[in-house]
């Protein structure tokens, strides 16, 4: 029989969110479990709503299969479960998904799942031969008991017809906007910053809602020149043509130019004034201290650079430090 494990060095032994009872919302048929990814996050929302986290307890056995424990009853309630995305993904929707099941086991009346950041909400487009990965996110969700999805600003709002469950996408930019216009005292001499074409649509709503004007950063430093055939395909073998009793030869196929992304370039004037980069989910800080460079070179104004972002994760506290560094050097 297996035996539960301990956690690596540097981490708890269980992984424990919260061994304590409901509170003041026993009464009201509700009870907040969480899983791992943000026990931070856990804790400010129980201290808000004035209430302590379900007695849940979510652990790795020796096997590294992950195991959960729900220590108090859930029947005929309405179970809220805060799980997000963190560096460790797969874990985190393991976590949600185990959770879930085991409160629709346990007869619970609803499962909410909190998930302010949806993991592979990147993944929602088809690219080559690759799948949907979201879509298959999001049945695995519906099928693990979860009746109702709460998320925040996902990164296509398509995602949501993946699921067979209401869902809430909320959104930021209300309070984002209100802190701008109540903490920069002179956010009237800014320009809102779409980091590549890409979140235009989203840096155009904080634009409008401020009365700013649009910046857009346009290009990559990387190229898909390297491709060797246009088509996305390799060449076919000459001695597998050459058994075909039906041929169709490479010239009659359409031919795809590669994408030759031009470098880094600025659609418009930021010269003297405040930059606010908009985008929605930060993983590689070293893309927003490229983007400072150029604002820097094209004479944005120093020391006022904002970032606004909804979803952020690193890898370590050692990457955010270096990075923070970087960008503290550069504006």
């Amino acid at each position: 029989m297996l035996c539960k494990s301990v956690r690596p060095v540097g981490c708890t032994v269980h992984r424990s969110v919260g061994v304590v009872g409901m509170g003041l919302l026993r009464s009201k048929g509700m009870v907040i479990l969480a899983g791992n990814s943000h026990p931070e996050l856990v804790k400010a929302v129980c201290h808000h709503l004035d209430v302590r986290p379900g007695n849940c307890l979510v652990f790795f056995r020796s096997s590294r299969e992950t195991e959960v424990e729900i220590r108090e009853t859930v029947r005929g309630r309405d179970v809220y479960i805060i799980q997000s995305g963190t560096k460790d993904v797969n874990n985190d929707i393991m976590e949600l998904l185990i959770i879930a099941y085991a409160c629709r086991s346990a007869c619970a009346r609803k499962v909410i799942a909190v998930v302010p950041y949806l993991p592979y909400s990147t993944q929602s487009k088809r690219r080559k031969r690759g799948p949907i990965t979201s879509k298959l996110v999001a049945k695995m969700l519906c099928a693990s008991g979860i009746n109702h999805l709460i998320t925040l600003d996902l990164h296509s709002k398509e995602i949501q017809g993946f699921f067979d469950v209401p869902i809430d996408n909320l959104r930021a930019s209300p309070f984002l906007t209100k802190y701008i216009e109540t903490y920069i005292t002179d956010y009237r001499n800014a320009v809102i910053v779409a980091r590549n074409p890409g979140v235009v649509p989203r840096a155009t709503s904080y634009a409008e809602r401020l009365r700013l004007p649009l910046v857009v950063i346009h290009g990559e430093e990387r190229d898909e020149s390297d491709n060797n055939d246009g088509r996305n395909s390799p060449p076919l073998d000459q001695s597998v043509v050459e058994k075909r009793t039906t041929q169709v030869g490479l010239e009659l196929l359409p031919m795809m130019i590669p994408k030759a992304k031009p470098p880094l370039t600025l659609v418009g004037d930021v010269n003297s004034r405040i930059a606010i980069i908009i985008d929605d989910i930060i993983d590689d800080v070293s893309k927003y201290v490229t983007a400072a460079d150029l604002l820097h070179e094209r004479g944005a104004y120093k020391g006022k650079f904002l970032f606004q972002f909804t979803n952020i994760y690193f890898k370590t506290k050692t990457y955010i430090d270096y990075y923070l560094s970087l960008l503290t050097t550069t504006l």
